[in-house]
């Protein structure tokens, strides 16, 4: 028997829809709350060393808040059609050339303005259990929508296991189109509002990364991280060097880049790959690890650069710099325009398919890998 979700109101679209929040419990110490708006994740609450929970991602305290544009559209949602950037608002696809919504500049990001953040979603439990531990988003895009082509049909499935949170995409559509679908919360394993996530030690397992130029698009490069400030391949506090005057970090006033994981696979729908270690962080005072897992070939690290004090926090508190990071899995910004990329295009008849998990233990668990990784 499927048990129903626990839900509550949460607010109101523009139009007066309603925003409803669920709520997703492990069966041991893990709750995750979620929108039915943009597939948000509200809150992550996990356990401290000492065993006690606290919400570990940025958010805000009403629906409608989400909803004021700029950075907060993009809070915990679920990101598509296109995470990442688009360079110039179009792209070429069988001969024609497909002009799409430009939000940021002259390119597109996250899907444009009507990317998934922006839609409500169908929501309905999924397995059985005492208590729901998991969930199924659907949700129908129409051709055109944004510029892109193709109707999309879309599910997610969020689901929780021992501290872990795990996120299934399935997308098809019934034109040649490009997809790129991620989620795009913001961490801070200290709990929301907390401060800053400078002291946070971060670990990619990536050797190499996709440069950018002044509009935050990739070049088409990949370099190695090798001596330069991007290089996390050993545990390194996050603000450690991210104001030093390399280009890079200038151009995106902080980290806000796409890492090629190591073990990066060119199959561009992920059928049948596994899951790998895409990165892992540390916070010392509260003892709480997460550890990045995915079947993607791409993570986009952002340290949170246009925090700048204006958005409030649920806990009543402005968000600003720094007091958050994103860790989102992905193919490689603007692949539609760099066909050296691995591929995004997702034709009629095919599925696309990736999962990534976020897994949280703390430093005194034996999973991991006995206490002494973070170390510098």
């Amino acid at each position: 028997m499927i048990v129903a979700l626990p839900q509550e109101a949460f607010g109101l679209t523009p139009d007066g829809r309603p925003i409803v929040r669920y709520t997703l419990r492990d069966g041991l110490s893990m709750i995750v709350r979620f929108l039915n708006l943009g597939g948000v994740i509200t809150e992550i609450q996990v356990p401290d060393r000492e065993g006690r929970p606290t919400n570990v991602v940025l958010g805000f305290a009403r629906g409608e808040l989400y909803q004021q544009g700029g950075e907060a559209a993009y809070f915990g949602a679920l990101i598509g059609r296109y995470a990442n950037r688009i360079g110039g608002a179009q792209f070429s696809l069988g001969g024609r050339i497909y002009r799409l919504d430009a939000n940021d500049g002259r390119n597109t990001l996250h899907g444009g303005k009507a990317g998934f953040h922006t839609c409500l979603w169908n929501v309905r439990a999924s397995g059985t259990g005492p208590e729901p531990q998991s969930a199924v988003l659907s949700l129908q895009c129409p051709d055109g929508e944004g510029g892109f082509p193709g109707t999309l049909a879309l599910k997610v499935r969020y689901s929780l296991a021992e501290n872990a949170l795990a996120i299934d995409y399935r997308i098809t559509t019934d034109r040649e189109t490009f997809v790129n679908p991620t989620s795009h919360c913001y961490f801070n394993l200290a709990g929301a509002g907390s401060g800053s996530v400078d002291e946070h030690l971060l670990e990619i397992f990536a050797s190499r990364y996709t440069p950018i130029n002044a509009e935050l698009l990739p070049t088409g490069e990949i370099a190695s991280v090798a001596d330069t400030p991007l290089d996390f391949r050993r545990p390194t506090a996050i603000g450690a060097r991210i104001r030093e005057a390399f280009p890079q970090l200038l151009h995106a006033r902080g980290y806000d880049h796409n890492y090629v994981l190591d073990k990066l696979d060119t199959n561009p729908h992920q059928n049948g790959r596994d899951l790998h270690l895409a990165a892992r962080v540390y916070e010392p005072k509260s003892g709480r690890i997460l550890e990045v897992l995915t079947t993607e070939p791409g993570l986009q690290f952002y340290s949170g650069n246009g925090l700048n004090g204006s958005l409030v926090g649920a806990e009543g508190r402005a968000y600003r710099q720094s007091d958050g990071f994103c860790l989102e899995t992905q193919h490689f910004p603007d692949s539609p325009n760099n066909p050296q990329f691995p591929a995004t295009l997702l034709r009629p008849g095919e599925i696309f398919s990736s999962r990534t998990v976020y897994r949280f233990l703390t430093d005194t668990d034996k999973a991991a890998g006995g206490g002494g990784f973070w170390q510098p």
